[in-house]
């Protein structure tokens, strides 16, 4: 019973920190703007060949 109720814990502590670390990074982007741009996730496309496979 305990693992039953350990497994959704441990999920959403994973995915709360991933969170976190997504907005520390978009706090450290912002305030150091000479390192590049922030990017976020799933935001660029996927390119090969010199063209991009999304429109």
């Amino acid at each position: 019973m305990a693992k039953f109720l350990l497994a959704p814990l441990i999920i959403f502590t994973v995915l709360a920190g991933w969170v976190w670390v997504q907005r520390v990074y978009a706090r450290f982007a912002l305030n150091h703007p000479r390192l590049g741009p922030f990017r976020e996730e799933g935001g660029g496309c996927s390119c090969g060949k010199g063209h991009c496979e999304r429109r």
